[in-house]
């Protein structure tokens, strides 16, 4: 019995795989398919999962949010795949400890200055190849401007959805009521 071609064929799964052509990002993900197969740690999986995931789904973290997340958490590594970006409205910083793919300037500077460490993922395998001892964390995957125009349509009932409008002026889709 062969496979019925006319019904589709067979389905294939395959996770994706990350089309990025940084090389750290690609030798990221060569490390952490090997500790996924190697060892029974959940946390290696989610991580090769997620070096894995498009631009989009690797959303920035600000220092306040991880500050916010990372209180009462002391001793703990801060887990982040993705940017940490500086957040100005932040006077203290805590000293933290946090690993994430990419640090702006400002935020490694302040969380430096804190006393706190930033850490690469090579590191983090090296420091704990299980994930002991860490806190894995996201950004906001939704908070994109993008994402205010997707859902119901705009203007229909119970809908929140922002209409692609070419100008805010007076003209421009200005509902009476």
């Amino acid at each position: 019995m062969g496979i019925d071609i006319e019904a589709g064929g067979r389905v294939k799964s395959k996770a994706r795989t990350s089309k990025s052509d940084n090389p750290y990002i690609r030798l990221l993900c060569k490390l952490y398919k090997f500790l996924s197969r190697r060892t029974d740690s959940k946390f290696n999986k989610v991580i090769l999962k997620r070096l894995n995931m498009t631009r989009k789904s690797k959303p920035p973290l600000s220092l306040q949010k991880l500050a916010k997340l990372m209180a009462g958490k002391d001793g703990k590594i801060a887990v982040v795949v993705g940017p940490v970006t500086d957040d100005k409205r932040l006077y203290e910083v805590p000293k933290l400890s946090v690993c994430a793919l990419r640090f702006t300037e400002t935020a490694r500077a302040s969380i430096l200055k804190a006393g706190g460490e930033c850490l690469t993922f090579d590191k983090l395998a090296m420091r704990s190849p299980l994930g002991k001892g860490t806190v894995l964390l996201r950004g906001p995957v939704k908070a994109r401007q993008a994402e205010r125009h997707f859902g119901r349509a705009p203007g229909v009932p119970h809908s929140t959805t922002a209409p692609h409008v070419r100008a805010k002026g007076r003209k421009f889709e200005k509902a009476r009521g």
